[in-house]
């Protein structure tokens, strides 16, 4: 009933990873681009080490080792899920360099993926960053185009 009188605050995002950052909207997988688990944006890497957007702490990283869930300082919980279908690889292309429940921040390298596995494998590389509360994000700014790790990205409009 009070949503409009909500303080809303402004955060910039980072590239999780050097490549061509996309709008979730692009990705190749309809549970993604139709928003089904929040907004939030694609990178098509160039490189082999994946940071997080937003600094934070881990408190999830999936037995296949394809996706990381992260409470960012601010309390806005996100996903990295690396890759289209590689779930389905058990963990192979994937190093998990950090630990749940470890600080990090947008320059802690949280996994080395080998991107030359996951396209032979024929699956679709993309870095998926989801911010999976939809009630934390009021609007989500998006810069596409190509960006080197640690660029700014983006910005949202967070509940406080």
């Amino acid at each position: 009933m009070f949503e409009i009188f909500k303080k809303k605050k402004q955060e910039t995002f980072y590239a999780p990873c050097s490549g061509k950052i996309i709008s979730i909207t692009e990705v190749n997988d309809p549970v993604f681009s139709q928003k089904l688990l929040g907004d939030g944006f694609a990178v098509i890497p160039d490189g082999s080490k994946i940071y997080a957007p937003l600094a934070g702490r881990v408190t999830n990283i999936f037995p296949t080792k394809h996706a990381i869930n992260i409470k960012s300082n601010s309390g806005i919980d996100y996903l990295i899920h690396i890759g289209i279908d590689t779930v389905e690889m058990k963990g192979a292309p994937f190093t998990i360099l950090v630990n749940e429940n470890e600080q990090i921040a947008i320059d802690t390298p949280l996994v080395e993926v080998d991107f030359d596995q996951i396209i032979q494998a024929k699956k679709d590389p993309a870095v998926i960053v989801v911010f999976t509360e939809a009630e934390q994000i009021s609007e989500l700014v998006l810069q596409t185009g190509a960006l080197l790790h640690g660029e700014p990205c983006g910005t949202i409009e967070r509940m406080k």
